[in-house]
């Protein structure tokens, strides 16, 4: 090509003159391209993009050719525009990649600036991580190894190595570390977060806190500050104390005891699914919700009582369970806020034990109440029992009997202390004897003590070893014969000389023994109350002496069978009219003992007293009865006086004069006193007959008082009388009947004013007691001479005593009636010149109606 072989200078060229030119032309156009193209290569080779000012300026040296008249040939202009296009190319590349580089100039920039962010916001991540109040364990996948990051105060007991920390059962305390693993376990493989507090073996709380993100895994442990650890230690204190709780629970509920769980007040909070079953309830949940009781009523408040003074409730108690009464060991322990109870069923183990004790306490027993000496010894011949029969027989201290000895050094002792006798050959005598634990049959020997007692010795050899050795006195067998014989004679004397008859029968039917008073009594011979007579000839001879004779039960008593021998006591009249009272006791033996006393004089007496005291009772039933119809026939005439007296004041019935007014007036008066004395009589008619009952119900105080003092109100005013009522220290309410409250204070009220001075001051007063309220009634009165206090609520009995009125006598009577009744007390305290002063007394709650004072 032209432009890759330049022609050299010189060089001949053949052709016309135009050919000349247009060679010439070529010639210098294929130079000029030639260094273009070699400046564009040099540019190409030296840098990866052109200038785009070399494209334009071959332009124009191609535009300057051309115009200059040089002839180009289409091979030249095809290079040309090769050319023109790839400067065009390279210069469209070159703008392109000044903007790419300009952008990748600023990204770079800014990719800087972030980095720099990176690194600044990395180092602060690691000072924090650094610090020395946290640690942080890093999983970055399953298959690596975690990473630690951060470390801990020595203090709070984490050990610095990593192999050392992730062992968390080395350095934390059991229940932490297993909470832990548990923890991180979950968090790994489900992804569950968590927040815990453990402890270390030093005792130091630390917080735990679990997280997983998209790629990692975190546990970071955190130091607490002194508060913080304050409440950590709560904190684990509480899991623990929850974790014990429902470990309890657990343990409780699977216990077959039943259990329990009480508020404060009582009421059930949690049982067991054992006490569930025991009061047949569907689950622990119905029997809380039913407050179904496992123990009764009784149990319950004695339970409750015992917590009052001390916490721990333990005693056996009874309930019944299945139908199947059983004995409970409870336990029953209160707290502050509540209860907690256990109930062991002890009714197997009672049977066992009361079996076993019955049969320990009967052997020992029997053993012990045995005059016959009783000695054990085992298979190495010491001595395991001994009776006190055995301890009395050689007189030997208890310390040596309950060393164990041995039965040669027992034989030892014996002989040096010279209570049994000296053998010739003491040593061959010894052996014969001890070889009862070689023999297989019981032997028996004679003893003849110093002391003149004669003993008979019993080796009995034991199936499993060790012989029982029993030695019987038969000197102490005779003195007691003796001295048996000695108190049957005593005791046949001193019934011969009772005023009581006795007669004891066998089990057979037939007199054993009788004293004289006994034939006395029932008028029999002394021939028909000797011993061996049947009690049938008895009871023919003494059902003559008797109308309604007893001897029938007799005889079935003493010849009758075990559940016919009981107890009987009564009493019969025999045709002479004296009454014997009679028991009759079974003995242990199988015999009859029969009683009879004279008691004509006490009944007679009895009889007397009973028909008087019946007398008595009829005259004051008469008298009530009187008291009663009388009152209620007084009481209707006496409504229609005073309603008539009223109509009559009333102007429709007609213009009265002054005297026929007042006299009018009068007989209204006179009436209504004469309905409030009949009222009062059979308001005590009522009581006396004791069909009386109180309307119990909340009395308020004030209105109570101001009702009363309204009754009054004209009669002290009539007097120019103030009344002073003083109720400061007053409960507003006490339980009574507020009618008869009001009714007593009215009438103490009417009585002060009776007696009080023309324009003086009459007291009521009301005061709170401590069981009670307490009414008070003051007038500045003469008083009362101190021979009149005694009867001075004795009805029917009016005293003037400078009064201005005679009444019937009853009031104070009602009022001591009327505050009996509601379990209060009336007492008066007056004196010369000191007025006279009515205290009643109130219950704040009525034990109940009483029966009021004659």
């Amino acid at each position: 090509m032209p432009g890759d072989n330049p022609p050299r200078a010189g060089q001949a060229v053949s052709g016309g003159h135009n050919d000349s030119v247009t060679t010439d032309s070529a010639a210098t156009g294929g130079s000029l391209l030639w260094c273009a193209g070699a400046r564009v290569g040099k540019l190409l080779a030296s840098s990866a993009l052109a200038c785009p000012l070399l494209g334009f300026a071959a332009h124009a040296e191609t535009v300057a050719a051309q115009k200059a008249g040089l002839s180009v040939s289409t091979v030249e202009v095809m290079q040309l525009a090769m050319f023109v296009g790839v400067m065009g190319a390279a210069l469209v590349s070159a703008i392109a990649l000044i903007r790419e580089r300009a952008r990748t100039s600023a990204q770079n920039v800014e990719l800087r600036a972030r980095l720099a962010d990176v690194n600044a916001a990395l180092r602060r991540s690691e000072a924090l991580l650094n610090l020395r109040d946290q640690r942080v364990i890093v999983w970055a996948s399953e298959n690596k190894k975690p990473e630690l990051v951060g470390t801990l105060p020595i203090e709070s007991g984490t050990p610095e190595d990593r192999a050392a920390f992730l062992a968390f059962g080395r350095w934390l305390m059991p229940r932490s570390a297993a909470a832990l693993e548990n923890a991180v376990a979950g968090l790994r493989e489900k992804a569950r977060p968590f927040d815990l507090v453990i402890e270390s073996q030093v005792g130091a709380p630390l917080e735990v806190h679990g997280r997983k993100s998209a790629a990692h895994v975190l546990v970071r442990f955190v130091s607490l500050s002194e508060t913080q650890r304050s409440e950590a230690r709560l904190k684990i204190e509480n899991q623990r104390l929850a974790t014990d709780y429902d470990t309890m629970l657990g343990l409780l509920d699977a216990l077959s005891m039943p259990s329990w769980l009480r508020t404060a007040d009582g009421r059930l909070k949690w049982v067991n699914r054992a006490y569930a079953k025991a009061v047949e309830a569907e689950n622990a949940e119905a029997a809380v919700r039913d407050a179904k009781e496992f123990l009764g009523g009784q149990a319950r408040d004695a339970i409750a009582a015992q917590h009052k003074s001390h916490p721990v409730f333990e005693q056996a108690l009874s309930t019944v369970i299945e139908g199947d009464r059983r004995m409970f060991a409870v336990t029953d322990f209160a707290g502050a806020d509540g209860s907690a109870g256990l109930a062991c069923d002890t009714s197997g183990i009672e049977i066992i034990r009361n079996e076993y004790e019955r049969t320990v306490r009967s052997h020992a027993d029997t053993l012990d109440q045995l005059n016959t000496a009783v000695a054990i010894f085992d298979t190495d011949e010491k001595l395991r029992f001994f009776n006190q029969a055995f301890q009395k027989l050689w007189g030997l201290d208890s310390g040596f009997l309950h060393s164990a000895p041995d039965n040669a050094l027992l034989l030892d002792r014996l002989r040096s202390e010279g209570k049994i006798a000296e053998q010739p050959e003491w040593r061959r005598w010894k052996e014969s004897l001890l070889g009862a634990y070689r023999a297989v049959e019981s032997q028996e020997h004679w003893w003849h003590l110093p002391d003149g007692k004669t003993i008979r010795v019993v080796a009995n050899p034991q199936p499993k070893g060790g012989v029982t050795w029993v030695f019987e006195n038969l000197t102490e067998k005779m003195d007691l014969e003796s001295r048996y014989q000695t108190a049957v004679r005593v005791q046949g004397e001193t019934l011969d000389n009772l005023a009581e008859g006795v007669a004891v029968f066998g089990p057979d039917g037939r007199l054993r023994l009788s004293n004289p008073a006994f034939a006395a009594l029932w008028g029999l011979d002394a021939d028909a109350a000797k011993p061996n007579v049947h009690v049938s000839t008895i009871r023919d001879l003494c059902d003559r002496r008797a109308a309604d004779s007893p001897w029938a039960g007799f005889v079935a008593a003493i010849t009758g069978f075990d559940d016919e021998r009981r107890d009987r006591h009564g009493q019969t009249e025999l045709n002479n009219g004296n009454v014997l009272r009679y028991a009759m006791i079974p003995l242990p033996n199988g015999q009859v003992m029969m009683t009879f006393v004279d008691v004509t004089d006490s009944v007679n007496v009895e009889r007397a007293l009973k028909d008087k005291n019946e007398a008595l009772e009829k005259s004051d039933q008469l008298k009530n009865e009187f008291v009663q119809h009388v009152s209620y026939e007084l009481r209707s005439p006496l409504t229609n006086i005073i309603g008539f007296t009223e109509l009559l004041s009333l102007p429709s019935t007609g213009p009265l004069s002054q005297k026929q007014r007042e006299y009018v007036e009068h007989v209204g008066s006179s009436s209504s006193v004469l309905l409030t004395i009949v009222n009062d009589i059979l308001d005590l008619a009522t009581v006396d007959a004791g069909i009386m009952e109180l309307d119990i119900s909340e009395v308020h105080v004030d209105r109570t008082i101001a009702a009363a003092a309204e009754l009054v109100a004209d009669r002290l005013e009539e007097h120019a009388i103030r009344l002073k009522i003083d109720a400061a220290t007053a409960p507003k309410t006490f339980h009574g009947d507020e009618t008869r409250v009001r009714q007593i204070l009215y009438n103490l009220l009417s009585n002060a004013a009776n007696y009080a001075p023309e324009a003086s001051t009459i007291t009521l007063a009301c005061r709170s007691l401590a069981e009670g309220v307490e009414f008070s009634v003051h007038d500045d009165g003469p008083g009362m001479p101190p021979d009149l206090l005694d009867s001075v609520f004795r009805r029917f009995e009016p005293r003037t005593n400078g009064g201005r009125r005679r009444g019937a006598g009853l009031g104070l009577s009602i009022v001591k009636s009327f505050v009996e009744l509601h379990g209060g007390s009336v007492r008066i305290e007056t004196g010369k010149d000191r007025g006279t002063t009515v205290i009643c007394a109130f219950p704040d709650t009525p034990s109940g109606i009483r029966a009021a004072a004659e």
